[in-house]
């Protein structure tokens, strides 16, 4: 332990704690930038410099370990001029414009520069415009950027990509694509770990509410039936950026104002995540019945960022991808089908918009062989839950006066397996409960599967159920993911069946989430209202939902049918990156 005191009060923390750390631990807040614990901490801004007793230039708190007898002070008049001098440095190369920013009000830097007080700007603006291609559903505003090598840090270490990395140099030493190149032509998998962990708005995903609101808009389209349907996870997040108290988050209070903003029919995309269990269940099984033809472990495919990330880094295990589609992208082609033939209109005639966690969804809606019928799209508009938030607002809805709503029959049954697809585990967890059922025509314990659940982490498991034994494994974050497949490839690890998602704990930590500095506890708090909601559904297993059995009695007529593979399964070899018309 070392002895050392910050602002007087005396403190003892282990050997090798930052500053920071330290004064975190002793309720003395020093502001910070570029620092994200465990991902980025390298002393980038200057923002969290301090004065230390005995040293004349000013260290970066995050970055400088205690030392014994240490004296700390951190809001000196020195310290306070060298915190207002390096942000107004920063300032300079960052077009503050925050009234039309994304980021608006949820800004690390803006809160640094109220916290300081900071109502002047002593340098002349600097900026480095470059062009961007706002169709991709990735948007990067270089004006904005603050250099504190997040995105690069994020995109290396949790994605496994490496799209960013510094450019140019000197003075106008900037972060960009690697290289400087377009991104539709590099292997960006849309995972949006890079924006989420932006502290400004220099990534943002592209805003689709346009397309919905005005006169032009969708919404006030009388031609068009307006469908909507929600993700698993956006009802465990949709509230947080809305002033919503504990007991007003309910989902029927989200449905109630989706109602009240003129769609015509709300969905749950748990029907989709059932959907997808009951295809992709039945479809390892069939491939356990015939093992030698077929390519080991069968991934899922649920995660349109994985996909993109195992086309473009692992080619060669693209056959190893389930060949069902997204529980999104499956819901949307009912919808453009069975649901449209049951009111009587044309596919053309609804227009399908999809609220999800994740930004990789946009592109997944354009890849030109995902839709069932050639005369429309089965998504129309992909918005994420921040967009939700803010087309929430936009309407003008007052959510306290909301009546709630229950979603729309048929589409919007669901069994607790679908909701739990918004958690890492999920999807394996929903599958294992199906699979148990085909295999012996019981319904599984209630915890059989619990073993499965662990967040952050790569779990691995083996089951046995009557003579089949099911060797599992469970991954999230596409770095873990990198180091798993490298292991198979070693044929260090063997599985039958391996669930990945492109995203810290699952879509819980999606993309298209609502941004927060730190986000553990949210996580955590997330996963604990998605699994809670598991345990209060009237039905826990996704082949007794009732809709779903009547979906196959009256349209599909059973799992891996031919109409079934027409409308919910899909060729991953089809296209390529370069093929999508992004935003089309």
């Amino acid at each position: 332990m070392v002895n050392l005191t910050i602002d007087g009060k005396h403190i003892s923390v282990k050997e090798g704690t930052t500053i920071l750390e330290a004064a975190k631990k002793a309720h003395i807040n020093i502001p910070t930038l570029c620092k994200w614990k465990g991902l980025n901490e390298i002393g980038a801004c200057r923002v969290c410099v301090v004065e230390v007793k005995g040293l004349e230039l000013l260290p970066a708190s995050c970055i400088t370990a205690v030392e014994e007898g240490m004296e700390v002070f951190t809001n000196t008049p020195k310290v306070y001029d060298a915190r207002k001098t390096n942000v107004q440095l920063i300032l300079s190369q960052h077009n503050y414009e925050c009234a039309v920013c994304s980021r608006n009000k949820n800004c690390e830097l803006q809160d640094v520069v109220n916290k300081l007080n900071i109502n002047d700007q002593e340098y002349e603006k600097d900026l480095t415009p470059l062009a961007w291609d706002k169709d991709f559903p990735l948007i990067r505003d270089n004006e904005k950027c603050i250099k504190c090598m997040r995105c690069i840090q994020v995109c290396d270490k949790i994605s496994a990509t490496g799209i960013w990395d510094l450019n140019l140099s000197g003075g106008r030493t900037t972060v960009w694509t690697k290289g400087g190149a377009n991104i539709k032509d590099m292997d960006c998998t849309l995972c949006g770990q890079c924006i989420t962990h932006c502290p400004v708005g220099a990534l943002s995903s592209r805003d689709d509410n346009h397309k919905l609101l005005g006169v032009n808009g969708a919404l006030a389209d009388s031609k068009k039936v307006k469908v909507v349907s929600i993700a698993p996870a956006v009802r465990a997040s949709w509230h947080e950026f809305l002033g919503l108290k504990k007991e007003e988050k309910s989902v029927k209070k989200l449905v109630g104002a989706l109602k009240k903003m003129g769609f015509d029919y709300v969905f749950d995309v748990d029907f989709g995540a059932d959907l997808t269990i009951m295809e992709e269940g039945s479809e390892l099984i069939e491939r356990m019945k015939n093992k030698d033809e077929h390519q080991w472990p069968m991934f899922t495919s649920c995660c349109p960022g994985w996909v993109r990330w195992i086309k473009s880094h692992y080619p060669e295990f693209v056959d190893n991808l389930s060949s069902a589609k997204s529980p999104n992208q499956m819901q949307a082609a009912i919808i453009k089908t069975y649901f449209a033939e049951s009111i009587g209109k044309k596919p053309e005639e609804i227009y399908n918009v999809a609220v999800m966690p994740c930004v990789a969804k946009k592109a997944e809606a354009d890849i030109p062989t995902i839709n069932s019928t050639p005369s429309a799209k089965d998504v129309d508009a992909v918005l994420t839950i921040r967009e939700l938030s803010s087309l929430i607002k936009l309407s003008g809805i007052n959510l306290e006066t909301v009546e709630e709503c229950e979603f729309d029959s048929p589409l919007g049954e669901s069994s607790g397996a679908g909701v739990i697809f918004g958690v890492t585990g999920g999807v394996m967890e929903a599958s294992l409960r199906t699979a148990y059922h085909i295999l012996t025509d019981k319904t599984p314990p209630v915890d059989a599967f619990k073993v499965i659940r662990n967040l952050g982490q790569v779990k691995e498991a083996e089951f046995k159920i009557n003579d089949v034994t099911l060797k599992v494994g469970i991954v999230c974050g596409l770095k873990n993911t990198e180091r798993l497949l490298e292991r198979i490839k070693n044929n260090e690890v063997q599985y039958d069946f391996v669930e990945v998602m492109a995203c810290p704990n699952g879509c819980i930590g999606g993309g298209g989430q609502p941004i927060h500095r730190e986000n553990d506890l949210k996580f955590k708090a997330r996963a604990k209202d998605i699994y809670t909601r598991d345990e209060l559904s009237v039905h826990r297993n996704s082949y007794e939902n009732p809709y779903i059995q009547k979906l196959y009695s009256e349209y599909l007529e059973t799992p891996l049918s031919e109409k079934a593979h027409h409308l919910l399964h899909t060729d991953h070899k089809s296209w390529e990156l370069k093929d999508i018309c992004y935003n089309k």
